[in-house]
């Protein structure tokens, strides 16, 4: 039965990417290099969750993006399609060796100007940034989800968009699992649900991505 669920799982995911709008030749030439280069390309946000990222960002059309985790460039470049005219996205990865995939595409891209990119902890890098952020994409160290959270709301104007990767944990943050990131995953949605600055939605998109909107 599981065996069933998963093979039209991926039927309908294949689906799914087939309707939907193509990724950009440079995109595909990034998902590709990832796979090839890195020890864990299933970080990739990847053709369904990319489209997703990029749409809300064209919807929204920031002027001032901030993503913290850009491992090798992807989510970065999708969020980039949606940047408003002399917009600009600052993007974070503590892992520099991963620096040398994501700039080479950014360069390449329509968005090089726009992108701003640092390599180091974003826990010393966020408190520099100027206030006013329009869209946040987090992305990087799951166990410091409430910690980024309480430290970039503040800088986010009302209004502003923060999404969140992974807030589903392969399923374990509903179940018994009482690993450190679960816990710290169930800490985090239960942070945003209970905030009153803030709605917020959580998808079933791949690993879970939760929207939040400051009020």
């Amino acid at each position: 039965m599981d065996r069933a669920y998963n093979d039209d799982h991926r039927l309908l995911v294949k689906y799914a990417e087939d309707h939907s709008s193509a990724e950009p030749p440079y995109l595909q030439a990034l998902r590709r290099m990832t796979y090839q280069r890195t020890l864990a390309p299933q970080m990739l946000s990847g053709h369904m969750q990319g489209r997703l990222l990029s749409m809300l960002s064209q919807m929204h059309g920031p002027q001032y993006v901030v993503e913290v985790g850009t491992f090798t460039g992807y989510a970065t470049l999708c969020l980039a399609e949606g940047l408003a005219p002399g917009g600009r996205l600052i993007t974070m990865e503590v892992n520099p060796e991963l620096h040398y995939i994501s700039s080479h595409f950014f360069a390449q891209s329509p968005y090089a100007t726009q992108i701003e990119s640092h390599v180091g902890n974003a826990m010393h890098l966020i408190p520099h940034l100027d206030h006013g952020i329009d869209m946040v994409w987090l992305d990087a160290g799951k166990k410091d989800y409430a910690a980024y959270f309480d430290i970039l709301l503040p800088k986010m104007r009302p209004g502003g968009i923060l999404m969140a990767d992974n807030v589903l944990w392969d399923g374990k943050v509903a179940g018994d699992s009482d690993d450190a990131v679960t816990q710290a995953l169930r800490l985090f949605n239960q942070q945003v649900r209970n905030d009153d600055r803030v709605e917020q939605v959580i998808l079933p998109l791949r690993d879970g991505i939760t929207i939040v909107r400051k009020k």
